[in-house]
């Protein structure tokens, strides 16, 4: 008889968050419900961790409607971290004189940081 393959489970790391963090989250029974508008970002507010189950959950700020959202599970969460949001920009063609072959946000931080001085653009981090 032949031997079933082995499957490994999906070990994810566990993130701690803390007050004022970018968030992508879940609403599960949406997810799951197959219903729309399931994926939101958020802030974090504040952590705390459950009584019975000693485990911790998360009060967010759902950024799109300013809407609390009390008791997020975490393994429904995932960080935005600065560096993706910011990808466009720090990668942006500046040899390129067509400004096109740039995001909107590039062009827009450009010409913010241009407008205030032109002689230099801010050293890159």
């Amino acid at each position: 008889m032949a031997q079933q393959p082995q499957t490994q489970p999906v070990v994810r790391p566990k993130t701690r968050y803390i007050k004022g963090d970018l968030v992508l989250f879940r609403d599960v029974e949406r997810f799951w419900l197959g219903l729309p508008g399931h994926t939101l970002v958020g802030q974090v507010e504040r952590s705390w961790t459950h009584a019975d189950t000693h485990k911790v959950f998360y009060d967010l700020t759902e950024l799109s409607g300013d809407r609390a959202r009390a008791g997020i599970d975490p393994d429904y969460m995932r960080p935005l971290p600065p560096a993706d949001a910011m990808h466009d920009i720090d990668t942006a063609p500046l040899s390129e004189p067509d400004t096109g072959a740039m995001t909107p946000a590039a062009v827009a931080w450009l010409r913010q940081h241009l407008g205030k001085d032109s002689s230099a653009l801010p050293a890159r981090p």
